[in-house]
């Protein structure tokens, strides 16, 4: 009676139940039996056949069976390079692949010896039956002869004729015994070869890993990250999904270790160049940047590839497994209570390249632009420059931060100017303090030949404040009656932010005016492409898409491999992308990624500032008066009117200053805004320009005039 098995878990071997015999339904059983015991037995061979151990099981045999038919193959490969050619032409569409014509040449040689060798082997070849023949009746006649003459000697020693067959009779016993154990031997060598042949077959293949990837075991990849050596380098870009460079790298004789210059170390990582086949250019490697580090054990932020002078080159930075997240260390502002600056020749500390080096950032007439998302170090990067800055005495510094919570407040006391605030009154507040710098700007340009003046840093962070502002001017007209005016911010020519940056970045550089910038999530409504492009350094941190980096950077830098939009929102703060002339780059860069030292605000970067600001205080040695007079401010700017329907806010500074340096040395348009508000006046622009209106002051003195009447009055009455 045949029996059938009912269904089997193999999930666990412990927890296998005993398997139960069912006997087969004989043909006389009812159809529902039948037919229950059919589904089962179907159930039964389901399950063993979709079972974990049958997969393994499959997988083994595959896996051993591939090591086979691998090996066969690299051993009849080896076995027609050694009886071919084949090597040194495909070392030679190696090199030609790699551009090493040089080397070309001599495996061509190598190969026409190797011709000519073979050549003379196969003429030998025609003549070995002749010379052979030849050869064995010779060592026969002579080997007959020997033992012949042996015999005889043995003949004449012993005195018997006999002992002269004796010799011939030991070789014939000789061979006998050879015949009788090769004959021996023979079988079980016949039974074992080809088993011996399978297993030099399978280990050559189980060696080289012939077997498909999902044949083969799991391996337990470290979470150190492996070494990169040139196997792992080749065998990565092989593997990018590149038919061409597949072909040319599995064609190489060498493997495609041409391909490869010497892996050196780089700071926290290593560096190394690969050169292409011809048939392949680095526009098809780096959009697979990501592809590429998982090939390498690599997070895709931990490999950098960057653009090499050499043509079809690829410089590739692969950092040490988990380096990146490790902190450089803190400022040589922090470290160094001694720090010394110089605008013209210095260069500011700001961090350090992948490689490890220090990178350092000249700021002689440059304007600056950083840009990132929020909350990514923007403001710390800027700001660091600036404190380092700080120290050398002849600069002077006009700050505006619309954001408002103290990231700049350090620079209290040491700033000529200083704005703090998020609203939109701050706003117009810092784009009238930007064109107060235009018009130094300009006095500056008409100055006679020769005149020296102070460098100029004009700071805006969170500039796009100052781009979204929605207020509008108020004009003044003739008849005294108030109309909209240009909005002050904008991208457009009738935005007063804007063109005050424009004009700046045109001429600014020229005469130390210099204008540095920080913003947020860079669009063409927050940073128009006229200003972000008049940034001489251009910085950015972690952005949302690859057009942003564009805007942040330009079109080369991103074109040449800088990818901001890939770094690591959170976990890669401080950490940028810099392009431009300030920056010290590679032949063939057109960008570094910096790790920026963090210099916090509090305790700092305020001690930073108040050693900076202790050391222009020891070397400025400006006379204090002990007091100042009572002054009519209303009385004096009345004054230097002199009678003009209108003057522009920047030429009445000045003239407030020549009129009396003790008390209007630090006055700018935002505090004589301030005089003209708190009298109930307020000044107005003409043609663009802030200005104050005579007939805005004298209705100041006459309300004030007839305020101090009123108060006269009411003491009368009491």
């Amino acid at each position: 009676m045949t029996t059938t098995a009912e269904p089997v878990n193999l999930a666990k071997d412990d927890e296998r139940p005993a398997l139960k015999l069912v006997p087969a339904p004989a043909d006389g059983a009812p159809a529902e039996r039948r037919e229950a015991l059919y589904r089962r037995a179907a159930r039964n061979a389901r399950h063993v056949i979709t079972s974990e151990r049958t997969r393994t099981l499959g997988r083994l045999a595959v896996r051993h069976g591939m090591y086979v038919v691998g090996g066969t193959r690299i051993i009849g490969r080896r076995t027609w390079d050694g009886r071919t050619a084949a090597r040194y032409e495909r070392m030679i569409r190696s090199c030609e692949a790699a551009g090493k014509y040089e080397e070309i040449k001599e495996w061509e040689e190598k190969g026409r010896q190797y011709r000519a060798a073979r050549h003379a082997r196969r003429m030998d070849l025609l003549k070995s039956p002749v010379d052979a023949a030849k050869g064995v009746a010779v060592a026969t006649g002579i080997g007959a002869g020997s033992l012949i003459g042996l015999g005889v000697l043995m003949a004449i020693a012993e005195k018997d004729p006999a002992q002269t067959l004796v010799p011939i009779g030991t070789a014939i016993d000789l061979v006998h015994w050879a015949v009788v154990v090769a004959s021996v031997v023979w079988g079980p060598f016949v039974i074992t070869a080809p088993w011996l042949v399978l297993l030099s077959l399978w280990g050559v293949g189980r060696q080289r890993q012939t077997a498909p990837q999902w044949a083969l075991p799991a391996r337990q990849r470290s979470t150190e990250g492996e070494l990169i050596t040139p196997s792992i380098v080749v065998k990565a870009f092989r593997d990018l999904r590149i038919s061409e460079l597949k072909k040319a790298i599995l064609a190489m004789e060498d493997g495609g270790a041409a391909m490869l210059s010497p892996i050196a170390m780089a700071g926290c990582g290593v560096e190394v160049d690969v050169t292409l086949p011809s048939s392949v250019s680095t526009d098809e490697v780096e959009p697979r940047r990501r592809k590429l580090a998982e090939n390498l054990g690599r997070h895709e932020h931990e490999v950098f590839i960057l653009k090499s002078p050499q043509p079809r080159t690829v410089k590739l930075w692969i950092a040490d497994s988990g380096a990146l997240d490790e902190p450089i260390g803190p400022s040589p502002l922090v470290t160094d209570l001694e720090p010394s600056a110089n605008y013209k020749t210095g260069r500011a500390p700001w961090g350090q390249n992948l490689r490890g080096e220090p990178v350092t950032l000249g700021l002689y007439q440059r304007h600056v632009l950083i840009t990132g998302l929020s909350n990514q170090g923007k403001t710390a990067a800027l700001r660091s420059l600036a404190l380092w800055l700080a120290f050398d005495r002849t600069v002077e510094f006009w700050i505006g931060d619309l954001k408002g919570i103290g990231d700049w407040r350090m620079f209290s006391g040491m700033a000529n100017r200083l704005i703090e605030g998020p609203t939109d009154e701050h706003a117009i507040e810092v784009t009238e303090m930007v064109e107060d710098a235009v018009e130094e700007m300009n006095r500056r340009i008409q100055a006679p030949a020769g005149t020296k003046w102070n460098p100029l840093v004009v700071i805006v962070d969170e500039a796009q404040v100052a781009f979204m502002n929605p207020a509008k001017t108020r004009i003044y007209t003739d008849d005294d009656k108030v109309k909209d005016g240009p909005p002050y911010g904008g991208s457009k020519s009738t935005s007063r932010y804007f063109m005050a940056a424009r004009r700046i970045h045109n001429q600014g550089r020229a005469v130390d005016v210099l204008l540095w910038e920080g913003t947020q999530d860079p669009t063409d409504q927050n940073l128009p492409k006229l200003v972000r492009e008049g940034a001489h350094i251009r910085a950015s941190l972690v952005v949302g898409t690859e057009s942003q980096a564009r805007m942040a950077l330009g079109d080369k830098a991103v074109d040449g491999g800088a990818a901001p939009h890939l770094l690591r929102q959170g976990l890669d703060k401080g950490t940028l992308v810099v392009a431009g002339d300030g920056v010290e780059l590679a032949p063939g860069e057109a960008s570094m990624t910096v790790r920026t030292h963090f210099v916090d605000t509090e305790p700092d970067a305020q001690e930073i500032a108040d050693r900076a600001l202790a050391l222009r205080a020891r070397v400025t040695n400006l006379p204090k008066l002990e007091a100042i007079e009572d002054v009519d401010h209303l009385a004096d700017l009345e004054q230097v009117l002199a009678g003009e329907k209108r003057v522009r806010t920047p030429e009445i500074i000045h003239r407030l200053k020549n009129l009396n340096p003790a008390v209007y040395t630090d006055w700018d348009g935002v505090r004589l805004r301030r005089l003209m508000t708190d009298h109930g006046e307020d000044t107005g622009t003409y043609q663009g320009y802030p200005v104050i209106h005579l007939s805005h002051v004298q209705k100041a003195l006459d309300g004030r005039e007839d305020h101090e009447n009123d108060l006269g009055e009411s003491q009368v009455g009491r």
